[in-house]
């Protein structure tokens, strides 16, 4: 019996000396990562935007919540799993103006403690649905309106719980939210998280505030071209499936004559359709430009009765789960490329 008690108090030491796991040594191992800050972002842009801020980091663990194919999501529905990220996370990073109107109520009752954090919090500049700024009249397409913005400090903006616009509104009215389509509204979005999480985790300021910098002059980068080639374009009028591109199509220049639908997934009527095609006959468009997230169908419909180009046009609204850093830059200049072939140089 004693040589089992010695056999028994002796195992721990020599799984130690093995290399072998133990109890103690699982339970640290749990201890030091529950001390990382658990950072879930709603969609993939902001996921991209805040994985570039973070590398390198070693106090947070960046999460995405919806999936990385999902797409805007307008209409999209909390699953438990979504529930459960939200309930285990400390910090949460969104796109705002609306976007995220599908969370409501549900988010504050998960995690009633849940930091959020509003990447469009203090831009001005911000566009409604039809290509009108704020504050401006309508009638004025994407191309006129509006002027250069500026982000305001963001963490002073949103507070600890920040705004998502939780009051209902129709896709075809309100702010417009996606920010990211255009890499010079990108950047004020990576700026606001960059100042957010310096909040969130003081001791790694440098580091968010290092990466952040080097990814928006490569964003900025990024924007110089897309307003040199809108410099360029032979025909700088253009339809699109829904707002996506307003605020890229604002930076380029470019006139938005017609849009398919206020958000993917509304088919127009009959009427519509033939409303859509003398529209883009009187306006002269030069291509109709559809998104790789969602069916082609009326697209094409539409591009062969009023005789224009057709031509994929990616918003970068979704990605590979593990996508490349650089994967955002990539695409946009893609989608540089797509612009030129379609719509010729002058």
């Amino acid at each position: 019996m004693r040589s089992m008690r010695f056999v028994f108090f002796l195992l721990p030491a020599l799984m130690l000396l093995a290399g072998l796991p133990t109890d103690s040594g699982a339970a640290g191992n749990e201890t030091k990562e529950s001390e990382n800050i658990r950072v879930l972002t709603s969609t993939f842009p902001i996921y991209q935007f805040t994985r570039n801020i973070t590398q390198g980091s070693t106090l947070l663990d960046v999460e995405l919540m919806l999936p990385s194919q999902l797409g805007c999501p307008h209409d999209y529905a909390l699953t438990p799993q979504d529930l459960f990220k939200l309930e285990q996370a400390q910090v949460f990073i969104v796109n705002g103006l609306g976007l995220e109107e599908f969370l409501g109520p549900p988010l504050h009752q998960a995690n009633p403690q849940l930091r959020v954090i509003d990447s469009s919090s203090g831009i001005t500049g911000i566009l409604n649905y039809g290509g009108e700024a704020e504050g401006e009249q309508h009638g004025h397409g994407a191309g006129h309106a509006g002027a250069p913005q500026h982000a305001k400090h963001a963490e002073a903006a949103h507070g600890e719980h920040g705004h998502l616009h939780e009051e209902g509104h129709s896709h075809d009215s309100g702010p417009n939210p996606h920010l990211f389509a255009s890499p010079r509204m990108a950047a004020l979005q990576v700026m606001n998280i960059a100042q957010s999480l310096a909040a969130v985790a003081p001791a790694e300021k440098e580091l968010y505030e290092r990466n952040a910098q080097a990814y928006v002059q490569r964003l900025r980068a990024l924007n110089e071209e897309f307003q040199a080639l809108g410099k360029r374009l032979a025909n700088t009028r253009i339809v699109t499936q829904h707002g996506v591109f307003d605020y890229l199509a604002r930076d380029m220049g470019l006139d938005v004559v017609a849009v398919i639908a206020a958000h993917p997934g509304q088919e127009p009527a009959a009427a519509e359709l033939l409303e859509l095609v003398r529209t883009i006959k009187v306006k002269k468009a030069g291509a109709l430009f559809i998104e790789p997230q969602y069916p082609d169908s009326i697209g094409k419909t539409i591009a062969r009765e009023s005789g224009i180009a057709l031509a994929l046009l990616d918003p970068v609204a979704t990605g590979p789960q593990q996508a490349p850093l650089d994967y955002y830059e990539s695409t946009m200049r893609t989608n540089l490329t797509t612009l030129a072939d379609t719509l010729g140089l002058k």
